[in-house]
Order: C-alpha cells, then structure tokens, then sequence
C-alpha cells in the first residue's frame, strides 16, 4: 500500500487527528526494493501520490481563499474600512475548525492536510529567509537566545515538579515539558521514542500543546501588542518564544503582522522560534539521560540525530545566505538588475503567505474538539501550568532586559 494511504487510513496511528501533523512521517511514497522502477512506473507512481495528496491540498487552499475574502469582506463591507484592517489567517483557521467540528472531515482528505502542514508549511517558512539577510538573522538570533534559554529550563524544570505533584509519569511530564518549551509536537514526537513513553502518554502530551499553543495562537497577538505599547519587536521575541507550536508562532505572529502592519514581528518571531526547534539536539539527551537515572532501566531506543535536526531551519538559513548575496553589488549575483531582484523577492513573499495561510486553514481542520475533552484533567491543569509558566517567564525576562 502507498504510503499516503497508510497514513491516511491507519486508525491505530496515535496522531492521525492531530491538529498539527508536525513531526509525523513524511507521506512519502515508497519504491519497492530491487531493480529501479522504469519511467512510465515511476511517473505512474505519482500520479497515484498525487492522488492521494490532492483532496487534502486543495480543501486548504479553497479555506485559505475563503478566509482571504471573509476578512475582506467583514472589514470593508461590515466595519467599514476601505481597506480591511483583519487578517485572514484566523478566518481560515477558524472555517477549518468549524468544517471538522460540525460536518466531518473523509478521510481521503487527511493525507493531504498532513502533507499540507508538514511541508507546505515549511515552504512558507523557508521563504522566508528571502526577508533577512544572514547578519540580521545572526543579531535576532543572538539576542533571543538568553530568552530562549530561560524559557525551555523553566519549562523542564516547573513541569518536572508539577508532574510529580500531581501523579503524572515522567514521562508524560517529560513530553508536555519538551512540547511546551521547545517546539510542540516535532519535540514530542522525537523523545518519545528515547524515553518509552506509551502511545498514551503520547497522544495525551500533544493534545495539551496543541490546545494551549491554539489559546495562545489567538490570544497573544493584542497581548503581545498591548503590552509592548506597540513595540514590534518585542511582540515578536513574546510569539517567539511563549507559544509552543511552529505552526502556532507562524499563525500569531502572521495575524500580528496583518493585524498592526507589522512585518518586523514575524521577522523575529520566525527566527527566535527556529533557534527553538534547535535546542531540540541538546534537550532530548538531556531528558533521555535523566530519564534512565531516574528509573535505573536500561533503555536500548537511540537518540537520532536525523529524527531531530530541524532540516528546513538550515534551508532558511541557506535562503537568508542567497538574499545577503544577492543584496551586494549593483547587480544581484552579478546578472539580475535590481528591479528584477525586488520583483522575485516580492513573488517570493506572496508564495509563502498563501502557503502560510494554507497550512494554518489545514491547522484548523486538524483540530477535533472531541478528542481533547477526553483527556482528564490533571494532564491539562500540567499543560496549562506549562504554557502560563513560559508565557509568564518570556514576558518578565522581555520588560526586566528587553533584547
């Protein structure tokens, strides 16, 4: 069976319903072992990937149309803007949850939607790179880092108690900690497998992120903006680093750019989370090291470098490198003229908000209410906890030594 179809339709998969499809199995299809396959096979064979991937791609683009003109039209029409002041990120997460949460999602649609945000999402994000050249990113970067760092122990450690108060395992503690204060469900999804942690215990953990960083997606933009008194960059260091999810920070610092015209708050959030997701190399041996202590099992599960290495951060990078090359000179790389420069960057920019605004529609559709009232609540009142522990240190650590 085509891999996208296994992905589709495997019930037993513990994140088939998850809201963010990060960290999941690429929906790749596969190649039988043996000789290659000859040309009219392998073009058959993608097709039928095509196929599988299809229904779900477009359900997201037709959402992200629709949330581009429900955001017009209630700005000018009903509000009474000549140009509407809403973005249409929220609309379009908002019309995909209401699509799952009321008539249902087939589910012929899921592999496409998971394709969608894993790597349809990260096109977006990729892009850009094109806004900022390397030294930009390097001065972001730098100066977020001690943020950063104060977030992800705070999160590890006040977890770590909670847990331990409240009669979790630690390893489900361990996974809310890492998802909370690293990157959300690609952090989950790596330890899981380095400290056996029980599909449970698994599904459990990614539910409370998704939640919480969902809360947050919605709630943190005017917060964000309101208690900077405006200061775009700072907002930026708070979506950065409070909010779990990369889809999650994408999607609140895109409503905060529409929202205040501000582009330089997604500028930095996207880099101050991207340095995020790479703690994921030092906090997953880390965890699974004191994990082993701690219970005196011997475990034989490996940390995986290539589980873990956020491949599309050094894609971003590369693209900062080809805009800080292309910036030099009076002509980019010696052939293109300036205007053409500006013309691909500026083509540049709006493929990566309509694959953003894609991925964040599929971002809704994922979310089922139902799944989440399931959980109990001592695993959501440690999620909680988690998410208002790292919100709470950001912003102290942002209004005592803002970068």
């Amino acid at each position: 069976m085509n891999r996208f179809a296994k992905v589709a339709n495997d019930p037993s998969d513990w994140a088939s319903w998850l809201d963010s499809y990060e960290g999941l199995p690429s929906p790749a299809p596969t190649v039988p072992s043996g000789q290659p396959a000859p040309p009219v096979a392998r073009l058959h064979g993608w097709l039928d990937a095509a196929g599988y991937v299809a229904p779900g791609l477009l359900l997201a683009a037709l959402l992200a149309l629709c949330g581009h003109y429900l955001a017009d039209w209630i700005g000018r029409f009903l509000l009474g803007f000549q140009k509407s002041p809403l973005g249409s990120i929220p609309f379009a997460i908002l019309l995909g949850a209401i699509l799952r949460n009321t008539i249902g999602i087939p589910r012929q649609y899921e592999a496409g939607l998971k394709a969608c945000v894993r790597f349809v999402l990260r096109l977006g994000i990729v892009l850009l790179g094109l806004r900022l050249s390397l030294p930009a990113v390097a001065e972001i970067g730098l100066s977020g880092l001690p943020i950063i760092v104060c977030c992800i122990f705070t999160a590890l450690l006040a977890v770590a108690a909670l847990s331990h108060m409240l009669g979790l395992s630690r390893q489900q503690g361990a996974l809310i900690a890492v998802g909370t204060g690293i990157c959300g469900v690609s952090a989950i999804a790596a330890t899981a497998p380095v400290i056996d942690a029980n599909d449970d215990e698994v599904s459990y953990s990614i539910a409370c992120v998704t939640l919480f960083g969902l809360l947050a997606m919605f709630g943190y933009p005017l917060f964000a903006f309101r208690v900077f008194d405006g200061d775009h960059r700072l907002a930026g260091y708070l979506l950065g680093t409070a909010i779990h999810d990369t889809a999650q920070v994408t999607g609140a610092s895109m409503m905060y750019m529409q929202q205040f015209r501000a582009p330089e708050a997604l500028d930095v959030a996207t880099v101050t989370k991207l340095l995020r997701n790479t703690a994921i190399l030092f906090i997953i041996p880390l965890v699974a090291t004191v994990a082993r202590r701690t219970d005196g099992q011997g475990r034989q599960s490996a940390f995986r470098i290539a589980q873990a290495v956020p491949f599309f951060v050094i894609v971003y990078l590369m693209l900062a490198a080809v805009r800080s090359a292309g910036d030099l000179g009076p002509r980019a790389f010696g052939i293109l003229g300036r205007s053409t420069w500006s013309g691909l960057l500026s083509q540049a920019e709006v493929l990566s908000a309509w694959s953003l605004a894609m991925a964040m529609a599929a971002v809704g559709v994922g979310t089922e209410f139902s799944r989440i009232r399931k959980l109990g609540w001592r695993p959501m009142a440690v999620g909680l906890a988690a998410a208002l522990i790292v919100g709470g240190v950001s912003l102290t650590v942002l209004k005592l030594f803002p970068p």
